[in-house]
C-alpha cells in the first residue's frame, strides 16, 4: 500500500561568524532540500552588530528559526550575556521571524513574557537542555514540558544527551502524547533514530547536516531527501534496522529504503548504534520494530534474544537476521550470510572455470578444496558451516585461537595459530576467505595475509565492503586469484533479509534486469544496490 507524505519539516543549523556567512550557507541548505534553517546567530561573533543581524533577518532566503543559547550543547556556541540575547530575539520577533527559540530561563523573563504574548506572526519555540546520566524518565519530561509550555511556547524542544541508544524510548513516547509540537534532537551518535524514527512518533520537524558534515546523532541533509525520505513515514510505518557497533560502514539504509518504497511497503530502515543487545531487545520491544539486520560484534550474542532460532542459524550459532513475528511478536532468528558467502564463491570458481574452458557441473565447485577461513566470529561461522556442507575441508585461523579451536571442532575442521597463516601453503588453488574486520575502514591499509602468500590462492574472497576494493583484493588480483567483493555477500545476505523484512515481497522487485552486476542479473535490488551502492563505496 502507497504511503501518503507527511508535513514534515526538515531543517538543519547554521552556526557561522558572519551574517554573510550565514546567507550563503543558507542558500547551499537550500539545495540540498532543507525546508528552514536554523539560525545559530550565538556563533556569529561577539564584534556583530545589532544592524549585522536586522540584515541577515531580513535577507533570509529560507523561512527560520532565530535561535540564541545561553547554555548550549554547540561546540560553536560562545554563550551570550542575557541582556544580549534579549536583544537579538527581541528584534527577531519585530521583524516577523517564522520562529524564535529561546531558553526555558529566557522565556520565564518578565520581559520577554511581554513580547511572546504581544507577537504577532512569529512561533515560539521554547527549549531546554537535558544532561546525561541515564535514561530520562517520562514523568520527569512531562513535568519540564509542562512547565515550558506555561510559559505560552507553540513548540517545545528538547536536547538530551544520550549515553546508550535505550536512552531514546522515553522520548519517543512523549513525541507520540506530548499535546503541543514537540522537537526532539539527542546529542552523540548513539541519537542518531531520534531524528529518522521522529517522524514515526509524531515529530514534525528533523535536524540534518550541511553539506554532509558528519555530526553525531544527525543525518546529511542529504540521506534525508535522498535515502530515507520521511515524507513517507506515519504511525504505520514499520521499523527496521542494523544492530551493530561500530555501524557507521552499514550501507544498509541506501539498499533497504529504496527497496520498501519500490515495492509500496510501509517500512524505514536505520542505523542502530547498539552496545548491549539485550537490553536492546528488552527496551524496544513493541510490534512497530519489526525487523533487524545483527552486524558486528552482536551476530553470536543475539543468539539468545530470540524466542526461537532457524535450525541453520541454530547450528551455525550465529543470526544476522531477526524479525519481530506479527501473530505473537516473538523474535525469530535466521542467518543469510551463509548461503550467500558461499553462493559468491561458489560463482566465481564456476566463472574461473568456464573462462579456462572448463565444463561446469552441479555439484558444488567447493567439494574437496582447501577452504582457508580468517576470523571466527559470527561471519565466519556462517562460512565454515556453509564450506564444510560443501564438502570443502576448512582450516580457521584467528587472532584469538581459542575460538578459532571451537569453531573447527565444531565443523571437525582444523585451527591452526593465526602467526601460521603466511606461511600456510600445503597445496596450490586453494579458497581464502576473510571474514574478520581486518582491512575496513579506517584501516584500509591493511591485509590479513602477505601478498606472496596469496599465490597460492585460486579464489580470494574479503567480507570486507568498505572500501569495496579491499587491499587484499587488490594483492589478489595482482598475483593472478579470482577476487570476490564483499559487496558480492552483502547483496545476497540482504535480499534474503529483505524477503523475511517483507513476508515475500521480493518475487516484485525482479522483473527489470540489472547489467551493473555479474550475479543475480534479474533483479532490482540489485539495480538499486548498483547505483546506490557501488556509487559511495
Amino acid at each position: 500500500m502507497g504511503v501518503v507524505k507527511n508535513n514534515l519539516l526538515v531543517c538543519t543549523q547554521l552556526e557561522c561568524k558572519t551574517s554573510e556567512e550565514m546567507l550563503a550557507s543558507m542558500e547551499k541548505a537550500k539545495d540540498e532540500g532543507a525546508d528552514l534553517v536554523e539560525l545559530c546567530v550565538d556563533s556569529m561573533a561577539p564584534s556583530s552588530h545589532i544592524s549585522h543581524f536586522q540584515t541577515l533577518f531580513k535577507q533570509r532566503t529560507l523561512p527560520s528559526i532565530v535561535s540564541y543559547r545561553l547554555k548550549s550543547s554547540r561546540k560553536s556556541s560562545r554563550g551570550g550575556c542575557k541582556n544580549s540575547c534579549l536583544q537579538v530575539l527581541k528584534l527577531a520577533l519585530d521583524l516577523d521571524v517564522e520562529f524564535v527559540e529561546m531558553d526555558y530561563e529566557v522565556a520565564s523573563d518578565m520581559s520577554m513574557c511581554e513580547l511572546i504574548y504581544g507577537r504577532s506572526n512569529t512561533k515560539i519555540i521554547v527549549s531546554s537542555y537535558v544532561n546525561g546520566g541515564g535514561r530520562p524518565s517520562i514523568e520527569k519530561l512531562g513535568d519540564l514540558i509542562a512547565c515550558m509550555q506555561a510559559t505560552g511556547a507553540d513548540v517545545i524542544k528538547l536536547e538530551i544527551a544520550v549515553d546508550y541508544i535505550t536512552d531514546l524510548a522515553p522520548i519517543f513516547q512523549m513525541l507520540t502524547y506530548c499535546e503541543v509540537p514537540l522537537i526532539a534532537m539527542a546529542v552523540g551518535s548513539r541519537g542518531l533514530i531520534s531524528q529518522l524514527l521522529g517522524p514515526k512518533f509524531g515529530g514534525f520537524l528533523v535536524y540534518g547536516s550541511l553539506g554532509g558534515k558528519s555530526v553525531p546523532g544527525l543525518p546529511t541533509l542529504v540521506s534525508l531527501k535522498q535515502v530515507y525520505k520521511l515524507e513517507h513515514t506515519n504511525a504505520d510505518t514499520k521499523v527496521f534496522g542494523v544492530v551493530s557497533n561500530p555501524v557507521g560502514h552499514s550501507k544498509g539504509p541506501i539498499l533497504h529504503n529504496p527497496a520498501f518504497r519500490h515495492t509500496q511497503y510501509n517500512g524505514i530502515y536505520v542505523p542502530m548504534l547498539v552496545d548491549d543487545v539485550k537490553e536492546f531487545f528488552t527496551t524496544y520491544n513493541g510490534i512497530d520494530f519489526a525487523g533487524f539486520s545483527v552486524g558486528i560484534p552482536h551476530k553470536e550474542a543475539a543468539v539468545a534474544c530470540c524466542d526461537e532460532v532457524h535450525p541453520l542459524a541454530k547450528s551455525i550459532g550465529a543470526v544476522n537476521t531477526i524479525i519481530r513475528r506479527p501473530i505473537d511478536g516473538k523474535l525469530v532468528g535466521y542467518n543469510t550470510d551463509c548461503e550467500a558467502s558461499i553462493s559468491a564463491i561458489e560463482d566465481a570458481l564456476r566463472e574461473r572455470q568456464v573462462s579456462h574452458g572448463v565444463a561446469s557441473h552441479n555439484t558444488s565447485l567447493l567439494a574437496g578444496k582447501t577452504f582457508v577461513l580468517v576470523g571466527a566470529g559470527g561471519a565466519g561461522r556462517a562460512m565454515a558451516f556453509g564450506a564444510k556442507s560443501r564438502g570443502a575441508r576448512v582450516v580457521i585461523f584467528n587472532r584469538n585461537y581459542e575460538r578459532a579451536k571451537a569453531l573447527a571442532d565444531a565443523i571437525s575442521g582444523e585451527a591452526l595459530p593465526y602467526e601460521c597463516l603466511h606461511e600456510y601453503c600445503p597445496e596450490n588453488g586453494m579458497i581464502l576467505a576473510n571474514a574478520s574486520a581486518i582491512g575496513m575502514e579506517p584501516n584500509s591499509n591493511q591485509s590479513p595475509i602477505p601478498k606472496e602468500a596469496l599465490k597460492a590462492y585460486e579464489v580470494v574472497f574479503d567480507a570486507v565492503y568498505t572500501p569495496k576494493n579491499t587491499r587484499l583484493l587488490q594483492e589478489a588480483a595482482e598475483v593472478g586469484a579470482t577476487v570476490v567483493s564483499g559487496v558480492e555477500m552483502f547483496i545476497r545476505q540482504a535480499l534474503g533479509q529483505f524477503r523475511l523484512f517483507t513476508g515475500g515481497l521480493v518475487h516484485l522487485i525482479r522483473y527489470r534486469e540489472c547489467q551493473s552486476l555479474k550475479c543475480c542479473k534479474t533483479s532490482i535490488y540489485h539495480q538499486i544496490m548498483a547505483t546506490n551502492i557501488l556509487g559511495i563505496i
